[in-house]
Formats: C-alpha cells, structure tokens, sequence
C-alpha cells in the first residue's frame, strides 16, 4: 500500500493520477487535512484517510498497513520541520519500507531560504531509521506560467533573479518522477535531482511572453528589498514576499538546475514556451525516465491571458 501525503494540493492530485496509471486504485491511500475537499479523489476510488500535519496523533491511523510514503513537503512556512516529523515518527512506527521525501534541489548546498527546512528534514530522515528516497525539485514551471497574466497587465516581469538559469518543469512532470522513484526497487538512501532539461533566464522569458502575446514586456531587474516591496503591494503576507525575493536572489547566485550536484540526476522536459531540442529519454541516475510532453502551454497562458488580464495574485503559485 502507498500513501500519499498532502493529497488534496496540486502536486498530490497529480501523484494520485500517476499512481494509477500503475497501481489499482485499492493500494492507493490518500491522506488529506479536508475530507470534503478530497471527493475527487474518492471517486477515483482510492482510500481517503484523515491525517493533519499539526496533529501528529492522526498520522498513525493514516499510515496503517502502509509500505511505501511519498511525504509532500507541508507549505507552511517555518512550522514544516516540526510538521514533517510526525509523518516519519509515524513511519517508523508503522515499520514503512520506504518514505520518499520532495525535497528541493540541491537542498544540502542551496543558498535558498526556502532550503533551511528541506535540511533538517532530510536530516531527521537519515537519523529516523527508516529507509528513505530523496525528490529534490527544482522549480515549477507554473510559478511562471501563472505570472503571465500579470507581466500583461504591467508590461513587465518583475524579479531580481539577474542573469540566473532556471531549469523548471512542470508539477506533472514531477509527479510522474515522483511516482517512478516511489515504485521503483532499490531507491532506499538515494538522492535524485530533479530539473528541467535546459535551462532560461527571467529575461528570456520576458522576450518569449512578447513574442506570443505582440506586446512589449521586458524584463525589470530589481534589488531584492525592491522586489519584496513589490511583493508586499501586491498583498503578500511579509513571511511570503520575504521567501519569494530571496529566493529569486538564490537564482541570481546559483543555477536552478541539477547539474552542479554530484547526486544521480534526472532531467524532465523543459516546457515548451522557449525553443527547445525534441524530446530526449535521460538514463542519468538510478532510473529513467522519459521526458514528458509538458502539460501546460505558454501561449494558451497567454491567450487565455489577453482575455483575462486579471490580477497579480496569479503570479504567486511558488513551490516550497
């Protein structure tokens, strides 16, 4: 039996659709904070079980029986060490023979903010005892595509990410590597960076939104106080606006992509808003996997923007 943490978001959704494309539905546990919100899930026909990161009693009725854990990090910023512990006391105690973690990439090196917690749970992993896989993503695609709408109204991407290289791709893509390494034999103490397969600036980005929509939007590089402010205005919660411009900062100083570790390294395929080479299969790392066909097309982004130039909110769907 597989458990999936954190089911009902974004990227657990997805995990569910790709675990059932291999295992049935009946092996398939999906613990989530909100039943009601996981009738979707119910009716794919998996198990729904309660399980909330900040009641570290609910954890073990939710990992009952269970053999294999996929641990979605918790987006609750400076409370997910804490909470993240619980689900591998839990795991222990259910005797799970493997817990797979989605950490970030190059958690144990990154000068992200955002990495700080990454840390001390991979590191609460190897003192657990229980054995343990590490997914370490890069970047969502989405937390671009879904700027789009606000570079439209702006006319401007604003970041201060510099010249730095973001490898992203997208939650689906993830998922699907995700559930790989999940059912996959012999991952116990492995460490797999996941990325893109080629990489592109904020300013690259800018001059494609341009391309696709007809309109000039350019890339605006702000200090990083800069950006937090604008952040802040656009009605972030300080914690958030704080993250985001640190983190776009780390781009600035580190490449967002998986080749600058040493870990097994698998690449997805970069989405299709910048020119890229055909699909390729990578057979670096420990298993391969093909490169998916991105699910979400920037120029439909686009054009779904120009009907709806909406508001800056949708800009902010980062992962943590």
């Amino acid at each position: 039996m597989i458990v999936v943490t954190g089911a009902t978001g974004q990227l657990g959704h997805l995990v569910i659709a790709a675990l059932l494309k291999k295992i049935p539905a009946s092996k398939i546990v999906a613990a989530v904070r909100n039943v009601e919100k996981a009738k979707d899930l119910e009716a794919m026909c998996v198990q729904i079980r309660y399980a909330d990161y900040n009641k570290p009693e609910t954890w073990d009725t939710a990992l009952k029986g269970a053999e294999r854990v996929l641990l979605i990090s918790s987006s609750e910023i400076g409370q997910r060490a804490r909470q993240h512990r619980s689900v591998i006391d839990a795991a222990k105690r259910a005797g799970v023979k493997l817990l797979a973690y989605t950490s970030v990439l190059h958690a144990d090196t990154s000068p992200l903010g955002l990495a700080a917690e990454h840390r001390d749970t991979e590191a609460m992993l190897r003192a657990s005892g229980v054995p343990y896989v590490l997914l370490r993503h890069s970047w969502y695609t989405e937390n671009y595509t879904s700027g789009v709408p606000a570079a439209l109204a702006h006319g401007a991407v604003y970041g201060c990410a510099g010249d730095g290289r973001i490898a992203s791709a997208t939650r689906a893509d993830y998922a699907e590597a995700d559930v790989a390494a999940l059912t996959a034999e012999d991952q116990a103490g492995r460490i797999h960076e996941l990325a893109g397969d080629t990489s592109y600036t904020l300013t690259e980005l800018a001059a494609e939104i341009s391309r696709q929509s007809g309109k000039n939007i350019g890339y605006v590089n702000l200090p990083e106080a800069g950006y937090k402010n604008v952040l802040l205005k656009a009605g972030l919660p300080e914690a958030v606006a704080a993250l985001l411009a640190d983190s776009d900062t780390g781009v600035s100083i580190t490449r967002l992509s998986p080749k600058a570790s040493s870990n097994p390294w698998v690449t997805l395929k970069t989405p299709p808003f910048l020119p890229t080479s055909s699909p390729r299969r990578s057979t670096r790392g420990s298993f391969s996997i093909s490169c998916l066909k991105a699910r979400l097309i920037a120029s439909t982004m686009v054009s779904l923007a120009i009907e709806n130039v909406l508001t800056l909110r949708s800009l902010f769907s980062i992962h943590f």
